[in-house]
């Protein structure tokens, strides 16, 4: 049996823990599953004669060379800041390993220790990154092939709540890590490139910026811009392309209300509040309003804000209920961000019944000979459960696939990598498929630019 180690049994790891339990027979795999919590890792194995459930810290440095000593491909799907720790000991003992992770400057420098070794170090092999860049490549590289020159790309993903569970005035669920959606976009500006011009926008204008998208059936979406779509220039070989964006999608109406958390600093993550821990939500709002005894925090909100009492965004913060005297935030030290988290989780964590939703959409620009076109791209994929959501789904199994595919030496590029070459993207979108994961091509009139769009 070849071992395959997973590290991390979270949510997301759903989907690829039973692809790879489904496949272990055919394809001769031990799994093991290593959780800081073995009751964790033991619900994900569920008692298959294939699979191992270890606890397993990933601090402590003897748990993890002994587990990562016993196999032959390592799987990290802890928080990205934990992967490198991982990664050396596979450098260390010689073995692969795979993650859903961006590639940070410290994984990087595995580089060529990797590639001494003959190592696959898959990265950004989940959603986004992922499927992103696979879908992308894969038209990418038709076009060029087909004698093609790329004008324009843009891409937009986001993770949603389903139609049918879309239950209130925000219409967003936390399908991921909250943390991540309450602090979006700080860090910098964000930098794209509009028909030959650089543009950057600051977050304080981030979600003022945005662009709506059509796609597919699924109706009307907004999307802000991601923190640097530049970069992705060298990374799909599309260094002298006119337009290269990348973005969010939300829908519609969410962004405009998000900025209002922006403009208050309710999104901050450099301070600590002092006795937050007995604070009431309203305490919280009054904090970033002007001193008027006179005025009630609600008028004080509204009138700073200018939002008037009958518009339909009014009704979105009452609903999240932050003028409550009486709800105590019950975190000590904590920030504004990380206080305004627990408020938006109350109204926005997932149900037992709810479904997410995935949306991803692309839009190629292209000159052959003397013509112009345009394609879009887009993928629409629910979730099936609270355990097999969109997200695990479209995250766990690329990762899944690539594993089983270093396994058998159909993956042989070593080094610390992405998923852009064909030996990777083609194999990879093409079993997608048989679970649902698909994109649907149209070729529509090229315009070189979103007319909605009043990103630039």
């Amino acid at each position: 049996m070849r071992n395959i180690l997973i590290i991390g049994a979270g949510r997301s790891s759903s989907s690829l823990i039973k692809y790879l339990l489904d496949k272990s027979s055919q394809e001769k795999l031990h799994i093991t599953i290593g959780d800081v919590s073995l009751e964790s890792a033991q619900s994900k194995v569920n008692n298959h004669s294939n699979a191992t459930a270890i606890q397993l810290d990933v601090f402590n440095a003897s748990e993890r060379s002994q587990a990562i000593q016993k196999a032959d491909i390592v799987i990290s799907m802890l928080p990205a800041r934990f992967h490198i720790e991982v990664a050396k000991d596979c450098i260390a003992y010689g073995k692969h390993m795979v993650t859903a992770s961006y590639i940070s400057d410290e994984m990087k420098a595995l580089d060529e220790e990797a590639k001494a070794k003959g190592l696959v170090f898959m990265n950004e092999i989940g959603l986004d990154p992922g499927i992103d860049h696979m879908s992308a490549m894969q038209v990418i590289d038709r076009i060029k092939e087909q004698g093609g020159k790329m004008l324009l790309f843009e891409s937009f993903c986001g993770g949603l709540v389903a139609p049918e569970s879309d239950t209130n005035l925000w219409n967003y669920k936390f399908t991921w890590n909250p943390r991540n959606v309450v602090l979006a976009g700080q860090g910098g500006a964000s930098m794209f490139i509009q028909e030959g011009t650089y543009k950057y926008i600051p977050y304080q204008k981030l979600f003022r910026r945005t662009e709506f998208l059509t796609i597919n059936g699924s109706g009307k979406f907004e999307a802000y811009a991601n923190r640097d779509s530049l970069k992705y220039r060298s990374i799909y070989g599309l260094e002298d392309i006119k337009t290269m964006y990348r973005g969010t999608i939300r829908k519609v109406g969410f962004s405009r209300a998000w900025n209002v958390f922006v403009q208050l600093g309710m999104t901050d993550d450099s301070y600590t509040i002092e006795d937050s821990e007995n604070m009431s939500y309203r305490d919280f709002t009054n904090l970033f309003l002007a001193y008027s005894p006179s005025d009630s925090v609600e008028l004080k909100f509204r009138s700073y804000l200018k939002i008037d009492q009958d518009d339909l965004m009014w009704d979105k913060f009452l609903e999240l209920d932050i003028f409550n005297p009486n709800k105590k935030v019950g975190l000590k030290n904590a920030t504004p961000a990380q206080i305004l988290q627990k408020i938006l989780m109350d109204s926005w964590t997932l149900e037992a019944k709810d479904k997410d939703m995935i949306v991803m959409h692309h839009i190629f620009g292209y000159q052959y000979k003397e013509e112009k076109h345009q394609i879009e791209s887009s993928m629409v994929i629910k979730g099936d459960d609270q355990t097999y959501t969109a997200m695990a789904k479209t995250v766990g199994l690329p990762v899944a696939m690539a594993t089983v595919r270093i396994l058998n030496g159909d993956i042989t590029t070593s080094g610390v990598q992405l998923p852009i070459h064909k030996e990777v993207y083609e194999p990879i979108l093409k079993e997608l498929e048989d679970y649902g994961i698909k994109f649907v091509e149209k070729e529509v009139p090229y315009l070189g630019y979103n007319p909605e769009s009043v990103k630039g």
